[in-house]
């Protein structure tokens, strides 16, 4: 079972996280007691270089990786000591992942990668919904291989979103694009935060992105080194790089 502790608007957080990873005979220490909390509708930047412990900390927090000490806790119930059950259940019905690769397949249209999520979720939007919302309804009975990489992402964020997530965890999510389309990927999930009130959590090392964000929070060596409140928050489409 799920212990229950206080919050207030803090939709999830962790608490002294610490991350080590054995690799052969040498410990590497991913995180070193991080503490973070997200909020209610709230859009965060996570910003740093490679290996500066950003993934480690969003896989934790969604629950695709656990922390070596710590704790996560999503609406006040603590996620530690959960078996592999109830990490998947809090995954499925309350996170949604979007990676720098879109994770599409290949055999499958847009609305049947979409349907994938939909058919276990327990409340849904229809694929066309989501679809939809990312601007690609004419696109849903088009293959991975016949659109464009942007495209393929946004199809990828639709899955995300269709299962109604309180959370959009998204990995480098214009990594593989190019500026022009990145900015349109961005855009999308700037219409979700706005439209849906999802708390979005991006990981980047691309600076100009932290200038949309409620808040930047900046990682390295694993640890959080600065936390800045955006006075002003720019629009996707005014973003450059």
């Amino acid at each position: 079972m799920l212990s229950s502790v206080s919050t207030d608007d803090v939709v999830i957080e962790g608490r002294a996280l610490t991350k080590l990873y054995r690799m052969g005979e040498v410990d590497v220490q991913a995180l070193h007691g991080v503490d973070i909390a997200l909020h209610e509708s709230e859009f965060v930047v996570l910003l740093g270089a490679s290996g500066s412990g950003k993934s480690t900390l969003l896989n934790i927090l969604g629950g695709l990786d656990v922390p070596t000490t710590g704790t996560v806790i999503y609406r006040g119930n603590e996620l530690q000591g959960s078996d592999e059950d109830a990490l998947t259940e809090f995954r499925r019905n309350h996170v949604g992942f979007v990676f720098q690769f879109y994770n599409l397949i290949p055999s499958l249209t847009a609305r049947e990668n979409v349907a994938l999520v939909t058919e276990i979720a327990p409340d849904p939007l229809s694929p066309d919904e989501a679809l939809e919302l990312v601007d690609l309804g004419p696109r849903s009975d088009h293959f991975p291989s016949q659109l464009s990489g942007g495209e393929q992402q946004r199809v990828a964020i639709a899955r995300a979103i269709a299962k109604r997530p309180d959370v959009l965890m998204c990995d480098e999510p214009t990594g593989a694009l190019d500026a022009q389309t990145g900015k349109v990927v961005l855009q999308v999930l700037e219409q979700i935060n706005q439209e849906l009130g999802t708390t979005t959590a991006i990981i980047t090392h691309n600076a100009p992105i932290a200038s949309m964000a409620h808040r930047v929070i900046a990682l390295a060596d694993g640890r959080i080194k600065t936390t800045t409140v955006n006075a002003r928050r720019a629009r996707a489409r005014e973003l450059s790089w």
